[in-house]
């Protein structure tokens, strides 16, 4: 399959890209999670469980799985809640792509 760009899926690997975040933009699922490559960033929702409450942080994308359609990254926020150990700035983690709801490139940050 092709994208509107014309790309099949190896073009797509070779250019960093996940074929499968490209079939979501295409078909309009997953509409958060355009053409997302290594050295992107995902704002995604983490829910505690004990308390239920959530909150949006960052994910500093390393790399995604099309078959799972997980994102795999480091978090590039600070919790606001406490999840003990489990959740700090820098922690390592994959993330579903229906947990993501906003895409950047590094440049689209202000500095």
């Amino acid at each position: 399959m092709r994208t509107r760009a014309g790309m099949d899926e190896g073009m797509l690997r070779a250019a960093g890209r996940c074929p499968a975040t490209e079939r979501m933009l295409e078909s309009g699922e997953g509409k958060q999670c355009p053409g997302t490559r290594p050295g992107d960033y995902v704002k995604a929702e983490f829910r505690d469980e004990q308390t239920s409450e959530s909150e949006w942080m960052w994910l500093h994308v390393d790399s995604c799985d099309d078959a799972n359609r997980l994102v795999f990254g480091r978090l590039d926020s600070v919790p606001a809640l406490d999840y003990g150990r489990k959740l700090e700035l820098g922690s390592q983690l994959a993330v579903s792509f229906d947990n993501i709801r906003e895409h950047r490139k590094p440049s689209e940050f202000s500095r």
